[in-house]
């Protein structure tokens, strides 16, 4: 990619995720990521009306009556995105590789933070942390980040670390963060560092995938390569039965992985490359 085509491309996704950002979060930002940004200020009484999710156990157990927790807007959030930036995110059998659509979401993501003046960061990983971004606000910082994104080649080659990430994330992180994780989550285990990592920060697990990571057509042999590792096989796409395993294992994973993020409490959102992910978004958002 040439210098002008990198900064067309740019220019287009930024036109393209300022528009999207508005029409997903319409100005409730802080709203949509469901409390996100709100620090603990005091306990007082119950009031009828109150938000029963918001008493504290502890303190109306000691008093006899139920007590809530009050929390106050903090003046600036920090988005963190963690970027899967592995070989597997360079495929994509329909209108954009994985990549891309990771770019664009971050775009998305990251222009609605710019609008809340709050900062954004970026930790670029593939078996371990390839790049990091530290948090700032303004257009030129979101534009390094995606510029990054859509030139940054993976070191190595082997199997994805996402518990590396995440880790890195809590030795660097000095204050709570939105952190959202975009991957296809092909990666070693990483549930004991995402436990860790929702103790102090909220989580968001975008997921991204291929419709041919899912459903393989019936047209034969077919040579299959595992793009991080270069194992190659050949498989018989007209059997019925190795479609099925694909897809059941592939339903497998994807099921095993939403219920690693709901066991520590964090979002996930699953979405492949030739969806209309704004539509995703907004659903999501919008709840």
């Amino acid at each position: 990619m040439t210098l002008q085509e990198l900064t067309s491309k740019i220019r287009h996704i930024e036109i393209k995720s300022r528009t999207l950002s508005n029409h997903i979060f319409a100005g409730e930002y802080h709203t949509a990521f469901k409390g996100r940004g709100m620090s603990f200020s005091e306990v007082r009484e119950y009031n009828y009306g109150d938000d029963v999710r918001a008493i504290d156990w502890n303190v109306s157990a000691r008093f006899g009556h139920p007590f809530i927790k009050v929390f106050e807007e903090e003046r600036e959030l920090v988005m963190m995105l963690l970027i899967d930036i592995s070989n597997s995110s360079m495929f994509g059998s329909s209108t954009k590789t994985k990549r891309e659509l990771a770019t664009e979401l971050s775009a998305t993501l990251a222009f609605s933070a710019l609008k809340n003046n709050d900062k954004v960061g970026a930790i670029f990983f593939s078996n371990g942390v390839e790049k990091m971004i530290a948090p700032k606000k303004g257009r030129s910082h979101i534009l390094l980040i995606l510029r990054t994104l859509l030139t940054i080649e993976a070191k190595n080659n082997s199997n994805t670390n996402i518990g590396q990430a995440l880790q890195v994330l809590n030795n660097i992180a000095k204050r709570k963060a939105i952190t959202v994780v975009i991957s296809d989550f092909l990666s070693e285990p990483f549930e004991k560092e995402l436990r860790l990592t929702s103790k102090k920060h909220d989580i968001i697990g975008i997921h991204i995938f291929d419709t041919l990571d899912r459903e393989i057509p019936s047209v034969g042999l077919l040579p299959v390569q595992d793009l991080e590792t270069g194992n190659q096989q050949w498989i018989n796409t007209n059997s019925s039965t190795v479609r099925k395993n694909i897809q059941n294992k592939f339903d497998k994973h994807t099921s095993a992985t939403k219920q690693i993020f709901s066991k520590v409490n964090a979002g996930f959102i699953s979405m492949h490359t030739a969806q209309d992910y704004v539509k995703v978004l907004h659903n999501y958002f919008s709840k």
